[in-house]
């Protein structure tokens, strides 16, 4: 008993711990569960009757449902091996098996192709209904001809998803109901035990045999027979009422320090989008460096999760294609005659037969500019300064053998790189073809502009020559005049405004037209240089950052691991 009390007392201590590591609420409550099973959260008591003697009663009342006819017999379980046992029990407790306290079923579903099945008579659950332990009745039923086409499955009973990547999933039925093929239950044949064989289920052991004894790799799957099989300790039923009313109190309080947690973290995120909003739209240089002032003087506080370093990441983009993040030069050419150099080398080009002639390009109008400028930017269309481009959209067969180029698609795209080792292969015939449309050089920008990673991009480092598939190419008219990097960092910002603005459904896109339409904010050459520094410098801090992050998330789940090693 006394160890078991200090065991309380030890497990106290854990709460302030807990919430401070990640995923600490969540290992305290595996940690509960675990002392619960083991016989370690609560105190025996040597007058309890024994679960020795609670298993004849089981058997007793087993043998009467089955002679009233209300369940049927069922095979013997195997007898529990020796080198079955995980671990030693308390006095008093006993190893069983799960289907020796109820009655084990597996749902079973109607014919679909009768509607006459279907109805509002009683509930019909699957595993998208089981959720945070609770089950959702809101769904289709059956009907009177229709339950009797399925499982009935009585009010008390534990369900648990038995396939798929919910499997384990489980939760306590309060009213009758029936259930698809995708769901195990066990109803137990005294309703006291319910609860806790429902907390029993939920602990690691349990959870992790439930996995073990499932088939199929891709898909697991845990028939009844393995299922009702798994080892369940048993403590006398004194003691049970006792670990459910202690699980209980300690899971409320878990909850509270979970709400607590949410709550301080949302308002941390509330707090630093109020404060980025006042940088991004601060009207003059004095408001921005008030703005800016406030983030410093909370910055631990602002910063310590990761929610929104990510946040900060993204502003920091937004201040660059605004002006606000480095100072403008006076002496910078102005971006105006930056554009009339661009214009003379995108002739020259035309000229020389190297790239098309272009339809004019539609007027910017002022619905169109989202915010002013600072001097020396100007307004004007991305094909303006970029020569936009697409891959092919054809699809050239795999080259087996001769001389054979990559065709890159954006699923070649991996952490701002191209991924060659999984590019298909196609023929040099083929790759010539492509590359009079979409020619490929170095520092050129690929973007991805179908599916759901619309945005995704490369800035091209590689010297070797492959062609591309459904994916835009940004090229240069010159890159003297205009920054790659610039550009790459241009299009990290608005990727996830184009995202917002992609059609076609379940296959979203962004067009060429779109494209070469969009409305850009073009700075002199010099300061696309200065922002692009700049950015770098600050996404290294927001690196470090996260590092902090993790190291103090690392230190704090240190600090609980050790803690819950001495229970």
């Amino acid at each position: 008993m006394s160890r078991n009390m200090d065991t309380a007392t030890l497990l106290e201590k854990y709460f302030d711990v807990a919430f401070a590591a990640p995923d600490g609420i969540k290992k305290l409550r595996e940690l509960i569960l675990s002392l619960a099973m083991q016989g370690k959260l609560v105190p025996q008591d040597e007058a309890d009757q024994p679960a020795s003697e609670l298993l004849k009663e089981i058997a007793a009342e087993k043998s009467r449902l089955v002679k009233d006819g209300k369940i049927k017999a069922s095979k013997p379980l195997s007898e529990i091996k020796p080198d079955e046992v995980p671990y030693d029990l308390p006095n008093g407790w006993e190893w069983v098996r799960l289907g020796d306290l109820g009655e084990a079923q597996t749902g079973a579903t109607p014919s679909t192709k009768d509607i006459e099945n279907f109805g509002d008579f009683i509930p019909f659950i699957g595993p998208g209904d089981i959720k945070n332990y609770k089950i959702d009745y809101s769904g289709q039923g059956l009907s009177e001809i229709g339950v009797n086409k399925g499982r009935l499955i009585q009010k008390n009973s534990i369900l648990m998803v038995c396939i798929g990547g919910s499997i384990g999933k489980h939760a306590i039925n309060d009213r009758d109901l029936t259930c698809n093929q995708q769901i195990n239950t066990i109803t137990p044949y005294n309703y006291e035990f319910t609860k806790y064989i429902f907390f029993a289920m939920g602990e690691k052991f349990f959870q992790t045999m439930v996995i073990n004894q499932s088939s199929g790799s891709a898909t697991p799957i845990i028939n009844k027979q393995k299922w009702s099989s798994i080892l369940t300790p048993l403590p006398p039923l004194a003691e049970q009422r006792r670990i459910v009313a202690k699980i209980d109190e300690l899971m409320v309080r878990c909850d509270e320090l979970e709400k607590l947690k949410n709550e301080r973290n949302q308002k941390q995120i509330t707090l630093h989008k109020s404060a980025l909003n006042r940088l991004l739209t601060a009207k003059d240089h004095s408001d921005f460096q008030t703005s800016w002032h406030f983030i410093t003087q909370h910055f631990g506080e602002l910063y310590s999760v990761k929610e929104n370093v990510a946040e900060l990441r993204k502003a920091i983009l937004q201040l660059a294609v605004m002006g606000k993040l480095v100072p403008q030069d006076p002496s910078d050419q102005p971006a105006s005659e930056l554009l009339k150099e661009i214009e003379k080398e995108k002739q020259k080009l035309i000229k020389e037969g190297k790239i098309k002639d272009s339809r004019p390009l539609p007027e910017i109008k002022s619905n169109e500019i989202p915010y002013d400028l600072p001097k020396g930017w100007e307004w004007v269309r991305l094909q303006e300064v970029l020569d936009v481009r697409d891959g092919t959209h054809d699809s050239p067969k795999d080259a087996i053998e001769g001389e054979r180029y990559p065709l890159i698609t954006s699923k070649n795209f991996t952490n701002g790189k191209i991924d060659f080792s999984n590019a298909r292969q196609i023929s040099a015939k083929d790759y010539f073809e492509i590359s009079k449309r979409s020619k490929v050089d170095r520092l050129d920008i690929l973007f991805s502009m179908i599916g759901g990673n619309i945005g995704n991009q490369v800035l091209v480092q590689d010297e070797c020559e492959f062609s591309i598939k459904n994916v835009a190419l940004f090229k240069y008219y010159n890159r003297e005049l205009t920054y790659p990097y610039f550009f790459k960092r241009y299009m990290e910002q608005i990727a996830i405004y184009l995202q917002q603005k992609a059609t076609g459904g379940a296959q979203p896109f962004v067009s060429l037209g779109f494209l070469r339409n969009l409305v850009m904010a073009l700075p002199p050459i010099t300061e696309q240089h200065r922002i692009v520094a700049k950015i770098d410098q600050l996404m290294t801090l927001c690196d470090e950052l996260e590092k902090q992050i993790d190291a103090a998330d690392s230190k704090q789940t240190n600090l609980l691991n050790s803690m819950m090693a001495k229970v």
